[in-house]
């Protein structure tokens, strides 16, 4: 009875209070003016490129030319209507060429075993490309903390004609944007709940000194449990539990102003079927690798609006299967973060105090001390046989971003990465932030020498104990396959023999889906140690290879996960973004913007699998 009364006050908490009111507005527009420079056309060897010097953004299709692009986004409230986008071009101008333009790659990965994956090209038609000048993406999301609408326009003022080898280039153009601001308001002025925190009853004492922390800090915090959320009677229209969950997020940001979900809790066991602490939501993308047909996506939850403001359901073909994208449908998603979320992975209570207790103190005593001044990145060779070193090029960019930071670069290629102890002995000394971009499973992340296909390991799942760096602990970002895949058992091993017999052993139990938790979760999860943080990949991980555009930077750094992963930390040190869940989603919402998900299935898997293990409201530096 008493558990029944709880439910029923708390939907009775979640009931629809009555909209704010605000003054309405007329139709508005706003007019840009675009000017481009002279294309410069580049032969090099067997490559022919073009650049022009004042764009910011690259138009990019595997099996087509990188053309030059301009990026313009527009912020308005969540609710505002877009009555129209009207682009005027300038009188164009053909250019002949004397070759064909390069066309780019498809974007790669690679097995356990070291076998390469090539993600498939889509048909790609280069008697026009792009067909239109422009294209437009829009999206709900969330920035500081408010709930917006972005707008996306995507310009690029040189058209390809590969029969005729001709280019059409517009020298400006005029971007018009009429738009109505929203009469009313769909989030509350006060907030009454800042955090939520959606973890099972039985690690409810272990959370209490983290939300009393989180309350003495401003964060109002409020917990619940999702066996009460499933059980509600207000969301009976979810079709599983996380459906619910996910309808009850979007009701705490309606009602009670809430920016931040933390869910806490992994798997807790199931061998033939997984059971969960905590819903988790599966994907139905399949990238035609013979891997994998879906993976985990954490961004469900956080995905809660359409660019409308109604409810981003994953599943809009209506077939019960989300995320779907394959050869029997394919989901229209948003995909832009409207919550600021992250998840604790704990697999017992045990496990939650080992990581309130590293939060509170992290938060409280770091203060930027020196130590936290340090950055630690390391890398190599992703992928032998061009003239780049994928992994420590992308640490490079993240470097460039980190003013004010001391660099230490364990490459392959300075010979300061051979083995796993160079990087714990370099972790344990103590820094701010730790990036490592190369190959991974649930329990190893490695890469390669220079032009070298064998292997350096840089950090394992068993080296995770030696960590005894105490409360100097990391931001930690992995680029690398499955480094993040935490539906990882022991009840996958004995799945496998029930499933495979002996043929399990070849080659499904060399995925290493079977220790009790992925590199990700246990790098936070050693309690004298480890990171503070962690963001790595549910899934495959694609990365792009060369130089197609012949710009000098390796292709590695401007598209898929290398652009990803470095994302976060031009938030953090260009933007000044310092509030580990914003940080994140800052980061997501930049990729979406520059590479609009539902045009590029390796584009949609790059964000729809980057996961944050870490509290979201978490103090990078701690409080100061």
């Amino acid at each position: 009875m008493k558990k029944l009364i709880s439910c029923l006050l708390l939907a009775c908490m979640l009931l629809p209070a009555a909209a704010i009111s605000i003054p309405a507005a007329p139709t508005q527009t706003i007019t840009t003016t675009l000017t481009f420079t002279t294309p410069t056309i580049q032969t090099s060897e067997d490559q022919t490129t073009i650049s022009i010097s004042n764009t910011n953004s690259l138009l990019h299709n595997p099996g087509a030319p990188t053309l030059p692009s301009q990026l313009l986004t527009y912020t308005f409230p969540l609710g505002t209507t877009i009555n129209a986008v009207t682009v005027t071009s300038a009188t164009p101008q053909q250019i002949h060429l004397t070759a064909d333009l390069t066309v780019s790659a498809a974007p790669h990965s690679a097995t356990d075993d070291g076998t390469m994956i090539t993600a498939p090209i889509e048909p790609v038609n280069l008697q026009t490309y792009p067909t239109t000048p422009y294209t437009t993406s829009m999206g709900g999301g969330i920035k500081d903390e408010q709930h917006v609408l972005y707008l996306n326009i995507h310009y690029t003022p040189v058209q390809y004609h590969q029969a005729t080898q001709t280019l059409t280039y517009y020298p400006s153009a005029t971007v018009s944007i009429d738009y109505t601001l929203p009469t009313r308001s769909m989030f509350p002025t006060t907030t009454t709940y800042k955090l939520v925190i959606i973890a099972p009853t039985k690690f409810d004492a272990a959370l209490q000194p983290l939300i009393a922390e989180k309350n003495a800090h401003n964060i109002t915090t409020k917990l619940i449990a999702p066996e009460t959320i499933c059980n509600m009677s207000n969301y009976t229209a979810g079709r599983d539990c996380a459906e619910k969950m996910k309808l009850f997020i979007k009701d705490a940001a309606e009602h009670w102003g809430t920016t931040y979900v933390m869910l806490v809790g992994g798997r807790s066991g199931g061998i033939m079927k997984e059971k969960w602490f905590v819903p988790v939501r599966y994907t139905n993308l399949d990238d035609n690798s013979s891997w994998e047909g879906g993976y985990l996506s954490d961004l469900y939850f956080a995905d809660l609006y359409n660019a409308n403001g109604s409810f981003s359901s994953w599943d809009t073909n209506g077939n019960g299967k989300f995320a779907e994208w394959n050869s029997h449908g394919k989901d229209i998603l948003d995909m832009y973060p409207d919550i600021n979320l992250g998840r604790l992975g704990c697999i017992n209570a045990k496990e939650v105090t080992t990581v309130v207790n590293k939060i509170i103190a992290y938060e409280t005593t770091t203060k930027f001390d020196v130590w936290f001044k340090n950055f630690t990145v390391a890398g190599g060779d992703s992928y032998p046989g061009d003239q780049w070193y994928e992994g420590e090029a992308e640490n490079a960019v993240a470097i460039s971003y980190m003013n004010g930071f001391d660099a230490t670069k364990l490459w392959t290629s300075n010979g300061n990465l051979t083995m796993p102890a160079d990087v714990i002995g370099t972790i344990n000394m103590g820094c701010g932030f730790f990036y490592c971009d190369g190959h991974g499973n649930p329990m190893v992340w490695a890469t390669h020498p220079p032009n070298n296909e064998s292997w350096v390991n840089g950090l394992l799942y068993q080296n995770m104990p030696r960590f005894i760096n105490h409360e100097m602990l990391p931001v930690v970002v992995c680029g690398g396959c499955h480094n993040g895949q935490f539906n990882v058992s022991i009840g996958n091993f004995f799945k496998g023999l029930i499933q495979q017999g002996k043929n399990y052993f070849h080659p499904k139990f060399w995925y290493r889906e079977w220790p009790p938790e992925c590199w990700a979760w246990k790098f936070i999860s050693v309690p004298h140690g480890g990171s503070i943080a962690t963001m790595a990949n549910t899934a495959l991980d694609y990365f792009a290879t060369g130089d197609y555009n012949n710009d000098s930077i390796p292709d590695a750094v401007q598209f898929y996960s290398g652009y990803m992963n470095t994302q976060f930390f031009h938030s953090y040190g260009v933007d000044n973004i310092t509030v580990l869940g914003q940080t994140y989603e800052h980061g997501v919402t930049s990729y979406l913007n520059a590479f609009p998900p539902m045009s590029d299935q390796t584009d949609c898997k790059t964000v729809q699998e980057f996961t944050l293990f870490g509290d979201p409201t978490l103090a990078i530096g701690g409080y100061q």
